[in-house]
């Protein structure tokens, strides 16, 4: 891929005239694709970038908004594919915890758990996890419609862009009666009705969670049947797989062959291998991925951390060395406090303790690092934080996972160049969704853009001080508008709902 010479004018000499609503000055551009880094100014009017190359004096004096990015990389802003957020969009807008690590875009409805549809609404109490969404019980299950949901979204935009799945469980837990068992005739109908209404309200696809107990009933006919009008509206199939352990080459399985009976992309969430007696076995699923790759349309993501977090439950908390409260509704005095403690304190055992703490999300450390490294070095591994957004003490992938890959892995550690570092959390990710226009800088995408401090740039927060922002990040731009600067947000809320190209 060639490059724009210093000096070009990559948008037509009819536009020197106009001055760019922002311009990103004397900056190290990692434009997305792999391609080595070059220097280049970025130049932006109406939400896109319209010039590459060097501008000069007149029209930098004449741009609206100039960002002085001298010894800095310019990158396309970070696309968080795996997140939680579904909620937080509306509730807190700023979305500071992305922001602030260079985050434009994110994902959400994953692990089969979306907000919407539910037409009917829930039953009460939420059934775990979707009250990781809902953790209150205040009522965030109020769109009765996807569409309602983007709606909401559209008229209250956040600091930052949204593609949003609709999930399996969401809609095995609008329609069922009991989730208990594998879906009738009729519930699969009705499922499938709600999502097909879906895609077509702009869902970029659908996930399931076949590992939480919601759906652990449903075989993977139900969903195949389930999501059929993909086969014909396309979309990307993403999957919380049944088993992240023992059983993992056949949950690897199949996954894939319920993205291959749809015809669509397969996407193995978070790829991990859990438990001590799994340790290493990513020597064993990434060759068999890799494999699949050259038969199907296949692709994976993971966070940079060897511990995961999901609610907190009694069968977890024995698989893991450690376990730390992320958040508890009820107990909020013991978020961040570790399980064992607790239980000592109470002096009851390990599940009524769990009990008086639900609804509650928990941090499991049961992975091995050495697996970590290997998954986020696979060639097509792309990033996604997985971050829940509840408590005084969430899984610091919440904050951290976007800096901590450019920072621990890739500088300090050097499992990848730079330039592969950004291309996992941005064109790899923007090329997998079908995200037009977006993940790249060059003339004609979005001015998704993220400034920061290759030297620097590194995640602070821990499992002990989970909410810091990370540090290196200079500057993020939303579609054209400046959200992050020196530190904190700007206010603007530029963010838009993105659908499949």
């Amino acid at each position: 891929m060639s490059h724009p010479a210093a000096g070009s004018d990559t948008t037509g000499r009819a536009d020197q005239g106009v001055p760019f609503d922002l311009l990103v000055r004397h900056g190290t551009v990692i434009d997305g694709t792999r391609s080595p880094r070059f220097d280049a100014d970025l130049g932006v009017r109406d939400a896109r970038i319209v010039f590459v190359g060097s501008v000069d004096e007149a029209s930098a004096q004449a741009a609206r908004t100039c960002i002085e990015a001298r010894g800095r990389i310019v990158a396309p802003g970070f696309i968080d594919c795996h997140t939680h957020d579904d909620t937080a969009l509306l509730t807190d807008p700023q979305m500071t915890p992305k922001v602030s690590q260079g985050v434009t875009t994110v994902v959400t409805g994953n692990c089969g758990i979306s907000i919407a549809p539910v037409p009917r609404g829930l039953p009460k109490p939420t059934p775990a996890p979707l009250d990781l969404l809902d953790a209150s019980g205040g009522g965030a299950f109020i769109y009765r419609s996807f569409a309602a949901y983007l709606d909401a979204l559209r008229a209250s935009p956040a600091a930052i862009n949204t593609a949003a799945l609709v999930g399996h469980t969401t809609l095995r837990a609008a329609t069922m009666s009991a989730l208990d068992r594998p879906a009738n005739a009729q519930e699969i109908a009705e499922m499938r009705e709600l999502l097909e209404q879906s895609m077509a309200a702009g869902a970029i696809g659908a996930s399931s969670g076949l590992f939480y107990e919601p759906a652990a009933a449903a075989p993977a006919e139900e969903v195949i049947a389930v999501f059929e009008p993909m086969r014909r509206l396309g979309g990307i199939y993403c999957a919380h797989m049944r088993d992240e352990g023992e059983h993992i080459v056949e949950s690897i399985d199949e996954t894939l062959r319920i993205g291959r009976e749809l015809g669509v992309t397969a996407l193995i969430s978070h790829h991990k291998v859990a438990g001590m007696a799994n340790f290493g076995r990513s020597a064993e699923t990434l060759p068999l991925i890799a494999q699949r790759m050259l038969e199907q349309r296949v692709c994976l993501d993971c966070y940079p951390y060897a511990a995961s977090s999901t609610m907190l439950s009694e069968s977890r908390a024995v698989m893991a060395s450690k376990v730390l409260i992320a958040s508890s509704y009820p107990h909020p005095e013991y978020d961040g406090r570790d399980l064992d403690e607790v239980i000592a304190e109470m002096g009851l055992p390990r599940a009524q303790v769990i009990e008086k703490l639900l609804p509650a999300s928990a941090i499991y450390f049961a992975m091995h690092e050495d697996d970590v490294r290997r998954i986020l070095a696979f060639p097509d591994t792309m990033i996604g934080s997985d971050g829940i957004p509840l408590g005084g003490n969430p899984h610091p992938r919440l904050w951290g996972t976007f800096p901590r890959v450019l920072g621990l892995y890739s500088r300090e550690l050097g499992l990848f160049p730079l330039e592969t570092a950004v291309y996992k959390m941005t064109g790899l990710t923007a090329r997998n969704f079908g995200l037009a226009d977006r993940g790249e800088l060059r003339v004609g995408a979005f001015a998704d853009i993220t400034v920061f401090d290759a030297a620097t740039v590194r995640d602070a927060a821990d499992f002990q001080h989970s909410t810091q922002k990370a540090r290196g990040i200079d500057a993020v731009i939303v579609n054209g508008a400046l959200v992050w600067q020196d530190g904190q947000g700007t206010g603007a809320r530029p963010g838009r709902v993105l659908t499949r190209a």
